[in-house]
C-alpha cells in the first residue's frame, strides 16, 4: 500500500526548488502588474495555484516516464517506476489537484480563467514532448511562463506586451536550468531514447546556454523599460547576471554534479529579480 511518503515523493514536495522556479516569475508578473502588492486573494490564489500545478505537473511526467525512469540511475526509485503507486493512483491525483487549481481560478476574472486552460494544456503536454522533439524544454518555459499573462490578467483585466517580454525571458530562462538538468542525465537518455535539448546542443551545450541567458536578461531589460521600472529593478538584473555567471562557470566542466547544482542554484536568480522589482515598486530612488 501506497503510504503518505510515497505521495510526497510523487508531487516533488521533498524537492521545492521546482516550487521555487515557477513561483519567481509568478511573483515578478504579480508585483508588476499590481505596480506593489497585489490584492490578497489574488496573491493567494497564485501561491496554491503554483504549489498545485507543479504537483500535478511532476505526477504526470512521471506517468509519461513510468517504463523509462527506471533505466536513468536518478529516477529508478521513483514511486511510480518501482510500481509503490499505481497508475490508476496517480491520475487521480493528478485530476484532482487539476480541479482544485481550476476551483481556485473560478475566482479570478474571466480573462484569467480563459488563460488557465491554456496552463492546463502545457502542463499535460510537456512530458510527452520528449518523446517527439528534441526541445521539451522550450514546453516547459512556456509552462512555467504561462504563469505571468495570468498574474496580469487577474491583477489588471489585460496583457500588456511587456508581460509577453517576460513570458519570453522566462522561456529563456527554463531552457537555461532545465539544459543543465538535462546535462545531468545526457548518457542515460541516450541509451533510453529521451531527447532534450541538452542531447541537441552537444557540445556546444555551454555556448547555446549562453546565448539564452543573454536573451533572457535583454528581455528583462527592455521590459523593465517598458514598465519604466527603476534602480532597484536593474541592480536586480545585475545581481541575476551575476548569477548566470556562475552557473556558466560550474557547469564548465560537465560534471553532473555541478551541473545539478547549477540548475538548484538558479532558483536564486529567480529571487534576486523578485527583490529588485519588489524593492523598485515600493521604494522611491
Amino acid at each position: 500500500m501506497a503510504t503518505l511518503n510515497n505521495y510526497i515523493q510523487l508531487m516533488r514536495l521533498d524537492k521545492p526548488v521546482g516550487i521555487l522556479l515557477l513561483l519567481w516569475p509568478t511573483l515578478w508578473g504579480l508585483w508588476i502588474a499590481a505596480d506593489g502588492f497585489p490584492p490578497l486573494l489574488v496573491l493567494l490564489v497564485f501561491l496554491a495555484g503554483v504549489v498545485l500545478m507543479r504537483s500535478a505537473g511532476c505526477i504526470i511526467n512521471d506517468y509519461a516516464d513510468r517504463e523509462v525512469d527506471r533505466h536513468v540511475a536518478r529516477t529508478a526509485v521513483r514511486p511510480l517506476t518501482t510500481g509503490a503507486i499505481s497508475t490508476r493512483s496517480a491520475l487521480l491525483l493528478f485530476t484532482a489537484l487539476v480541479v482544485i487549481a481550476f476551483l481556485l481560478v473560478l475566482t479570478m476574472n474571466p480573462l484569467t480563467i480563459q488563460l488557465s486552460f491554456g496552463a492546463i494544456g502545457l502542463a499535460v503536454i510537456y512530458p510527452f514532448m520528449k518523446r517527439y522533439t528534441n526541445l521539451p524544454q522550450l514546453f516547459l518555459g512556456a509552462a512555467f511562463g504561462w504563469a505571468i499573462p495570468m498574474a496580469f490578467a487577474a491583477v489588471t483585466g489585460n496583457v500588456p506586451a511587456g508581460a509577453w517580454l517576460l513570458f519570453l525571458a522566462t522561456l529563456c530562462w527554463a531552457v537555461v536550468y532545465d539544459t543543465m538538468y538535462a546535462m545531468v542525465d545526457r548518457e542515460d537518455d541516450l541509451k533510453v531514447g529521451i531527447r532534450s535539448t541538452a542531447i541537441l546542443f552537444g557540445e556546444w551545450d555551454r555556448l547555446i546556454i549562453g546565448i539564452f541567458q543573454l536573451a533572457m536578461l535583454s528581455l528583462l531589460v527592455v521590459a523593465g523599460a517598458e514598465f519604466r521600472l527603476g534602480t532597484l529593478y536593474y541592480l536586480g538584473v545585475a545581481v541575476a547576471s551575476i548569477l548566470a555567471i556562475y552557473h556558466q562557470w560550474l557547469i564548465r566542466k560537465r560534471d553532473p554534479k555541478s551541473c545539478f547544482h547549477a540548475f538548484l542554484h538558479n532558483h536564486w536568480l529567480g529571487m534576486a529579480l523578485f527583490l529588485g522589482i519588489a524593492l523598485d515598486t515600493t521604494i522611491t530612488v
